[in-house]
């Protein structure tokens, strides 16, 4: 509805290193030398399990140093220093950078399948979830985080997180196409001073007014 940031799936592990590597903390090293010395799959489990089980006391200070950097630097990391700012010493910081940064416009939108780590950074959309047997927290919260869980179902494999928009039929409707059938998106803009609009109603729907 609004310019909308988050995150979304791995960035492939070496724009990921090099990420970590410009912020110039010690102890990153190591995850940056895991990103580019292991195949995809294992370099993104082996460094986000290294995160999530890090020392809190190291890894705050980690944080600390990582967030002035993100600050000095801004640009692609200007995100980080945020979160770093509401969540300090949280190990969350260091696994966002692990993630795609996206930027959606209004009227964009992303699917997310099962095992995609993804988070809320700013900005005002709408959600719609398929039931779901379980959602579990990989940081960036007070509350509990359970790793062991959460790395038996995180889908470790890069990609673009692809943006979505929509695509119009004949009738006016203008549909967000994704690769599931538990539900479908779709948009209606109606003109200023139209005439009531037709939505023949097939099946449930839930209707959201926005203005």
């Amino acid at each position: 509805l609004t310019e909308f940031d988050g995150l979304c799936g791995f960035r492939p592990p070496a724009r990921a290193a090099d990420l970590l590597d410009a912020l110039g903390v010690d102890s990153l090293k190591p995850y940056v030398d895991l990103l580019h010395a292991q195949p995809e799959e294992a370099a993104l489990r082996e460094v986000l399990t290294a995160i999530l089980t890090a020392d809190p006391d190291e890894m705050a200070h980690t944080v600390a140093a990582a967030t002035a950097a993100c600050d000095r630097l801004g640009g692609e990391h200007a995100p980080y220093a945020g979160l770093a700012h509401h969540y300090p010493g949280d190990p969350g910081v260091i696994a966002a950078m692990l993630l795609n940064h996206v930027r959606l416009q209004p009227g964009e939108a992303l699917f997310l399948g099962a095992g995609i780590p993804h988070a809320y950074l700013s900005g005002l959309g709408v959600e719609i979830m398929a039931n779901s047997d379980n959602v579990l927290r990989c940081g960036l919260t007070p509350k509990h985080v359970d790793v062991p869980e959460l790395l038996r179902v995180v889908r470790f494999r890069s990609g673009d997180p692809g943006i979505l928009r929509p695509e119009a039929a004949p009738d006016g409707e203008e549909v967000y196409e994704t690769p599931i059938d538990e539900f479908r998106l779709s948009r209606h803009v109606l003109p200023e001073g139209a005439a009531a609009h037709d939505l023949t109603l097939t099946t449930p729907q839930i209707l959201l007014c926005t203005a």
